[in-house]
């Protein structure tokens, strides 16, 4: 019989963590009481007020795998910008190259030398052989859907339950008890039903793949080739095969999303895998936090496009960014890309992931916890239910936002960053041994601390 971990333990030790985050946050809580003055929710983003706590930490610096915020504590950071930072803070070869190009220019809606130096990396990496650049990850989900309803003429979309590929209007779905397409609770503002854009499917079931495209409506399947923000869900033996072979069956086209999945290695699931999608997106950590998404294509999906777009109306039809593929952004991914994530660097992290779902692990087992820890390369994940979720659905359902919350709190005031609203941790090539042992040892504290009556 596992332990169980009553709610009035977690509320307790709560009141003694939200005092404790006061009592070391002084600094930061002036700086929150000037930002709520001029900024909604007193944050640059609204969703950052869910951070646990009175309010967020405000950072001074950050550097490494480090952060200083404005008390002058220091963290281990695991959260890393949610990936944007998965090259560690500020790594000195991206650094340098930005450095070397803001005196020459910033952006100027032109191409630079290294727009096709970039593009020629992502090709070697990625195996798609044509490359289109955005500002963000969502922006390439965004265009690249638009690309597909273009080729294809058919109008829906199909994504997996509690997928996210970021403020993308299609993607805030989910099914009801009934298996119908709904959309998302806390969804703001759809321009329509989401059943009018949106089919939605399970993650791990063909099953349920073939019949939503056997409508024959389906212009794409937008996807991660694992889950990463609803916890991670791995991807059965044959699962992402046989979704490759469906699309090619119902002429669907296949957009992989490795924003988050690229911690397996440099060229992410899609090349550990083999995967062959005809569009793929990413985004974050590629040029080390500075905004940047890009998109790459195959040939015959290029083709395809050009047959359909009048060059003098190329600008006005919804693809494109006045900051889309700016010369810093470019400079910027050409050194990251070519310097900081390595192959080396890679295997460095991912050993390091090991040893955090290691600690994680050792803590369950030693006090019979019913939770679980998933990996993905340089990613691990625990969630509070006793086996690895293959759905959406079962790894929402392990959660426990009470739980949740004291464990990022506590963790934050033992100098500890996790990925918000997950418990989700990322190594950088800056992470230490000693920074994963670190934590092990503050986790396993906290684990005693839960359980006892």
């Amino acid at each position: 019989m596992s332990q169980i971990i009553r709610p009035e333990r977690i509320a307790e030790l709560m009141k003694i963590e939200e005092q404790r985050f006061l009592d070391l946050h002084k600094e930061s809580t002036a700086a929150f009481h000037r930002s709520s003055k001029v900024m909604h929710e007193g944050v640059p983003m609204s969703w950052m007020a869910k951070w646990p706590g009175a309010h967020p930490v405000f950072v001074q610096e950050a550097k490494g795998a480090h952060f200083t915020d404005l008390d002058g504590h220091d963290y281990i950071d695991f959260c890393l910008g949610d990936t944007g930072s998965m090259t560690g803070h500020s790594p000195a070869a991206t650094v340098a190259a930005v450095k070397a190009q803001i005196d020459k220019g910033i952006t100027a809606m032109l191409p630079s030398e290294n727009a096709a130096i970039v593009s020629d990396l992502l090709r070697e990496r990625f195996g798609l052989p044509l490359w289109q650049f955005t500002v963000s990850a969502t922006d390439a989900n965004r265009h690249v859907i638009r690309y597909s309803r273009m080729i294809t003429g058919r109008s829906k979309i199909v994504v997996i339950d509690r997928c996210y590929h970021g403020s993308v209007d299609e993607t805030f779905a989910t099914l009801d008890d009934a298996g119908f397409t709904i959309k998302r609770e806390g969804n703001i503002g759809a321009p329509v039903d989401l059943d009018v854009t949106t089919r939605v499917v399970e993650f791990n079931d063909l099953a349920a793949m073939d019949k939503a495209l056997a409508h024959g409506d389906v212009a794409a399947i937008l996807m991660e080739p694992a889950m990463t923000n609803i916890g991670i869900v791995l991807p059965e033996p044959g699962y992402l095969e046989g979704v490759q072979d469906l699309c090619k069956k119902y002429g669907t086209l296949l957009i992989i999303d490795e924003t988050h999945t690229i911690s397996v290695g440099p060229g992410g699931m899609t090349a550990q895998l083999g995967l062959k999608p005809d569009f793929f997106t990413i985004g974050k950590a590629l040029a080390a936090g500075i905004p940047v998404g890009t998109f790459g294509m195959t040939q015959s999906v290029a083709d395809a496009i050009k047959k359909h777009i009048e060059i003098e109306k190329i600008d006005t039809g919804g693809i494109g960014g006045t900051l889309a593929g700016n010369i810093l952004a470019l400079a910027a991914m050409r050194a990251t890309l070519s310097d900081v994530l390595t192959e080396t660097n890679f295997a460095k992290m991912i050993a390091l992931g090991d040893r955090w779902s290691d600690g994680v692990d050792a803590a369950i087992t030693e006090f019979d916890l019913d939770w679980h820890c998933n990996r993905l390369g340089a990613r691990g994940e625990y969630i509070f239910k006793g086996k690895a979720p293959r759905t959406g659905k079962e790894a929402a359902d392990s959660g426990d936002f009470a739980l949740e919350q004291y464990i990022h709190l506590r963790l934050l005031n033992d100098g500890f960053l996790l990925t918000p609203f997950h418990n989700m941790a990322l190594m950088c090539p800056d992470t230490t041994e000693a920074d994963v042992d670190a934590h092990t040892a503050a986790f396993r504290t906290m684990c005693a601390d839960l359980i006892k009556s």
